[in-house]
């Protein structure tokens, strides 16, 4: 029985050995098969050509031909508007309001009643230099009479020089108050009058002051009145462009509120001095408004049209590009992306163009999109052919 248990102790012993043994060589074989694919893997990887970066694609409206025209030189104008003509009517006596006639927004003529004033003591005034007056008359003909008298009593000297000088002196002097109480009485008169408030112009009432029982002093406003039918628009401009804004030259203005409508104003005037801080200049820009549509206070901004340039190689504003102030440009050469270096020259807000002075040449094809993670050397097609001018060059590198 003992030497059975030790039979079977060995043969479990050899039996495990074996197992371990096979374990262990199928383990050596799959470690070689997975060796071998390996290397087959790594070898067929560097046969294999690399594969290229897809190109990017542009659409036509993405790109842009630098070409030769010329510039419709503009310069940008924004400001509000106000009345060419406006007016403050301020009292020209000093008494109490009676009646007032007109609000704001009315409508008035030249020379129409506003307001009155209570006149009572204004007639009283007149009527009593009127009564100095009637005096001063009847003492300068008593003077005159008594003048003409002594005159011929001194021809026949039956007075003496003396004396007549005396009667001369009092028609002199009778006469001169005589003038001046024609005087007070003019005063008195126009005071009077002045008791009536009239519209110096034609217009609409912008503002009123002024209600009927107040009392007010001389030179106090009472109206404010605007004449609509020609506006100003006061705008600002950069002073290195003063020297081509010229009287007369036109601009179109767009009013908030009345984009329906295009207006077209001229340059009246220019300041002759820059405003403190900003260092601009004001352009005074004048346009009719026969409707009264526009009215003062309204923002407007435009377009202020210069001479145009002579022909000069241009390309979009939007191509621009900026790199710690060095403007660039990237353009299509060869199915591949370059950046160029650029000197721009005048600019044309109104068309969207600007001069290329250095950096191109006509026929160039230049990006105008404003896409991220462009860079040189980039393959890139544009999707359909971009529009070429007839007389347009081959794309070309900068020299």
């Amino acid at each position: 029985m003992q030497s059975y248990n030790v039979f079977r102790h060995h043969h479990g012993k050899v039996r495990r050995s074996l197992v371990w043994t096979l374990l262990i060589l199928l383990a050596a074989m799959a470690g070689g098969w997975t060796l071998v694919n390996f290397q087959k893997s790594q070898q067929a990887s560097a046969a294999a050509p690399p594969q290229e970066a897809a190109p990017l694609e542009f659409a036509a409206s993405d790109v842009a031909l630098a070409e030769i025209r010329e510039l419709r030189q503009t310069i940008p104008l924004t400001g509000s508007l106000q009345a060419l003509n406006q007016t403050t009517v301020k009292a020209k006596v000093a008494g109490e309001i009676k009646e007032v006639l007109v609000r704001e927004g009315a409508p008035v003529k030249k020379g129409q009643v506003l307001a009155r004033f209570d006149t009572v003591d204004l007639q009283a005034r007149l009527d009593e230099k009127i009564a100095n007056l009637e005096g001063a008359k009847a003492q300068l003909i008593m003077a005159e009479k008594n003048q003409q008298n002594n005159q011929s009593l001194l021809k026949q000297k039956f007075i003496s020089q003396n004396a007549y000088d005396n009667t001369q002196s009092s028609f002199v002097v009778s006469r001169a108050a005589l003038k001046s109480i024609q005087a007070q009485v003019d005063l008195a008169r126009n005071a009077l009058n002045d008791g009536v408030v009239r519209a110096p112009m034609e217009g609409f009432i912008a503002r009123r002051t002024v209600q009927p029982g107040e009392k007010v002093s001389q030179d106090s406003p009472l109206f404010s009145i605007v004449d609509l039918s020609r506006m100003e628009l006061q705008a600002p401009a950069p002073a290195n462009e003063i020297p081509n804004i010229r009287i007369g030259q036109e601009a179109a203005i767009k009013v908030d509120g009345i984009e329906r409508h295009a207006f077209t104003g001229r340059v009246e005037r220019i300041n002759p001095a820059a405003e403190a801080g900003s260092r601009s200049i004001n352009v005074y820009i004048t346009l009719a408004n026969p409707d009264s549509s526009l009215k003062g206070g309204m923002f407007a901004n435009g377009v202020l049209s210069l001479a145009n340039s002579p022909p000069v190689l241009t390309t979009q504003l939007s191509a621009i590009r900026d790199d710690n102030g060095k403007p660039y440009v990237y353009t299509l050469e060869e199915g591949k992306l370059a950046r160029r270096p650029v000197e721009p020259g005048l600019r044309s807000a109104q068309d969207g163009l600007v001069e290329i002075r250095s950096g191109l040449k006509s026929g160039a094809l230049v990006v105008t999109a404003r896409m991220d993670g462009l860079k040189p050397g980039m393959p890139a097609v544009v999707r359909t052919a971009p529009p070429t001018p007839a007389a347009a060059a081959a794309p070309a590198r900068s020299s």
